[in-house]
This record gives structure tokens, C-alpha cells and sequence, in this order.
């Protein structure tokens, strides 16, 4: 059941990519510039001093945002992998190259979206953000493993 789920989310996750990447370059401009204006206004009442050029921080958070996308679905798409029996090197070149080619095919797609174009940087910052995704996650399960050894050793020892 748990293998299920994981790959329905690695489906969901990939189809809100979809989703956002298939809006025209006006409505995703939007959404961002939204996104942006919240920050502005949020520096500019904890940190009245501080000058922020909008275009500036508009082009970090639009870049930002494909780097967190593609962070999530490096995580999604490795915990599948595992979930499925999938571990060590195999699961994490196989995660990132399910997620190197969903952000190439997401570009390609958006050459055909108005306003939009195919970047060959935004692949690279796709890709750098699964894998921080795919090494946090694995960083993480070792972390938890660890603990959890630890204990059984200490309870095994008490008995």
C-alpha cells in the first residue's frame, strides 16, 4: 500500500509541475509577481531600511521556485524507489535521472506554451534541486536509522 502511495504522489507532484509549467507566461508572471510582492512588503515592515529592487527578487523566485519543485519531487521519487526495493547507488541514479528527464521534458513542453520558452539553466537549477531533494532525503533516513539501531541495541542490552 505504501509503495502505491509513494508513486501516487511522485504522479501528483509531477502533474502540479505540469500544471504550472502550462500556464502562459502572463499568468505564471502573475502568480509569481504575487508571490514577490508579499516578500517586499513583508522586508519592508520588519526591515524599513532595507531597498529591494522587485525585478530582482521577481527573477530569485521564479528561479527558487523550480528549485523547490524539483527538491520535493527528488525526495518523492527516491522514497519510491525505496519503497519499491530499490536501494543504494541504483535508487539514487535512478531518482535522478527520472527527474533530470521530467525537467528536460518540462522545458520541452513549455517551448510550446505562449510566452513561454525552454531553458537549458532552469534544467540545471531542476536538477540541482533534486538532488539536494534525493541527498537530504538520504541523509535523513540514515539519521533515523541510526537512532533507531541505537535504541534496539540499548534495549537488547537491558534484557
Amino acid at each position: 500500500m505504501h509503495k502505491l502511495l509513494s508513486w501516487m504522489a511522485v504522479i501528483l507532484w509531477m502533474s502540479l509541475i505540469f500544471y504550472l509549467s502550462h500556464q502562459p507566461a502572463a499568468k505564471s508572471s502573475e502568480l509569481s509577481t504575487s508571490i514577490t510582492e508579499v516578500i517586499i512588503d513583508t522586508i519592508e515592515t520588519v526591515a524599513p531600511q532595507v531597498k529591494i529592487e522587485k525585478g530582482d527578487l521577481h527573477y530569485i523566485v521564479r528561479k527558487n521556485a523550480h528549485f523547490f519543485y524539483y527538491l520535493v519531487l527528488g525526495i518523492l521519487v527516491v522514497n519510491a524507489l525505496r519503497r519499491s526495493g530499490i536501494y543504494g547507488y541504483k535508487s539514487i541514479l535512478l531518482a535522478l535521472l527520472i527527474c533530470i528527464l521530467y525537467a528536460v521534458s518540462d522545458e520541452a513542453h513549455q517551448i510550446f506554451i505562449p510566452g513561454r520558452s525552454g531553458e537549458i539553466r532552469d534544467v540545471i537549477i531542476d536538477s540541482t534541486g533534486s538532488n539536494v531533494g534525493i541527498f537530504g532525503y538520504l541523509v535523513v533516513s540514515w539519521v533515523a536509522g541510526s537512532r533507531n539501531r541505537k535504541v534496539v541495541r540499548t534495549s537488547s542490552k537491558m534484557k
